[in-house]
């Protein structure tokens, strides 16, 4: 079960191409000036099964998927399972944005677990100094834009080349 907030159909904003975007409740973060605020609490979500997301996600074979919130790490068992079902159903790649950094999720088994099934990873909390309008895919310039697949394979973070869309 994820609580989830809303899920959104051929959004272009949450990644490259459209996508189909799982927004989830809950985020310890609570980043001054964030743009989602009602995400913060995980009562403002509704309890939603994997098999009830994955109807959404699978209507439309053209979109690839992206979890963000509120913070998709804060609930990774949920996550998980439904990364793990569109795997076994699709082609689809999958983004995960959350506001913790990609090196601390590494220590932290659930979490790690969920990266193993995720393509990229945008990490970092929003920092409103440093808030940046012509980024694509990120709020603030200390965000980054990670590939998990090839970050796990040689252990060490490798970001986009452009800071934009990784290789998949």
């Amino acid at each position: 079960m994820i609580s989830l907030l809303d899920i959104v159909e051929d959004t272009m904003v949450d990644g490259p191409g459209l996508r189909t975007a799982i927004y989830c409740a809950g985020c310890p973060n609570a980043c001054p000036q964030c743009h989602n605020p009602q995400s913060w609490d995980i009562r403002n979500g509704r309890p939603t099964s994997t098999d009830e997301i994955m109807q959404v996600v699978m209507a439309d074979p053209f979109a690839n998927v992206t979890f963000t919130g509120g913070d998709p790490m804060f609930q990774p068992e949920g996550f998980l399972e439904l990364a793990r079902a569109i795997r076994q159903q699709s082609q689809k790649t999958i983004w995960c944005f959350t506001g913790f950094l990609f090196e601390d999720l590494l220590r932290k088994p659930a979490q790690r677990a969920l990266l193993e099934e995720i393509d990229v990873l945008v990490d970092g909390p929003f920092i409103a100094r440093l808030r940046n309008t012509d980024l694509r895919f990120r709020g603030s310039s200390n965000q980054r834009i990670i590939d998990v697949k090839e970050s796990l394979r040689t252990g060490r973070t490798v970001l986009s080349a452009d800071m934009e869309i990784p290789s998949l």
